[in-house]
């Protein structure tokens, strides 16, 4: 990656949100509208970027929330998403990030390996990689020992990441914070549940992310997809239970647990 593909020209106080992993069906699109949404819902400024173009998920997700409102008559904010591909991918990407005109960008990256991708990620304020909580998933990160499940070595993703922290370290002195999210974590202390946290605490004491509760398993985030709504669009479910409140705890929970620099103003809304 050449220098002028690692610089990040946002303006001061734009900050960068990046969802990545290259593994598909962690509900990084699902998070990635939801806290694009959370954010734009206590008056920040926001722009998404979807690199995934070919299933364009969160793209889908914002058209939609719009043709939703627009058909039933309501007012709900839907943040711009550009979608930006491999061709002439880092130009647009480039572009994406010389003119913000926001105070969030949101960017959600394939489940795939690609060079908008790494650009992306080198260029992070914020990285969040949803896993599920299994060994599969874990296998992104690092590699464990079959007996001991002890920690043997970071793989491919991890390195990725360590990559793209020194282009960025190398073009403005940034930090790229990296949050892990557990996501569609089963309700019962099972043994392999404790085991994958157990690695995580291992591995990210090596490698250096922060693992942070992520959205359990509910067909409540499938249900609400046709609609574009989400979890704090609880005005227009009538049909909201107990379980929508619960789910959208989860989701007031993580957006804290990123410790982003406007999160009181977050916190402030869930309060």
């Amino acid at each position: 990656m050449s220098m002028n593909q690692g610089e990040r020209p946002p303006s001061p106080g734009t900050w960068v949100i990046v969802l990545g992993n290259e593994k598909g069906g962690s509900g990084k699109s699902t998070t990635a509208v939801h806290i694009a949404l959370a954010l734009a819902g206590v008056g920040l400024s926001v722009r998404v970027a979807d690199l995934d173009y070919r299933q364009k998920t969160t793209t889908r997700y914002l058209e939609n929330r719009a043709a939703w409102a627009a058909r039933h008559g309501h007012e709900l904010r839907v943040p711009p998403v550009e979608v930006i591909g491999e061709d002439g991918g880092e130009e647009a990407l480039a572009a994406f990030f010389a003119e913000p005109q926001a105070q969030v960008l949101v960017v959600d990256t394939p489940g795939r390996d690609s060079s908008v991708a790494r650009g992306a990620i080198a260029r992070a304020d914020t990285l969040i990689t949803p896993i599920n909580d299994s060994f599969i998933d874990f296998d992104l990160l690092g590699q464990v020992d079959s007996d001991s499940f002890k920690v043997t070595k970071p793989s491919f993703y991890a390195e990725l990441v360590w990559k793209a922290r020194q282009i960025r370290a190398r073009t403005d002195g940034g930090t790229v914070d990296w949050v892990v999210l557990r996501n569609r974590l089963s309700p019962l202390e099972a043994r392999n549940r404790k085991r994958v946290g157990a690695a995580l605490d291992e591995l990210s004491k090596r490698i250096g992310f922060r693992v942070v509760p992520g959205l359990s398993e509910r067909v409540i985030y499938r249900e609400l997809f046709p609609k574009g709504l989400t979890l704090l669009d609880m005005e227009h479910l009538p049909e909201a239970t107990v379980s929508h409140v619960a789910a959208r705890g989860e989701l007031r929970e993580l957006i804290g647990a990123l410790s982003l620099p406007l999160a009181d103003m977050v916190r402030d809304e869930a309060a």
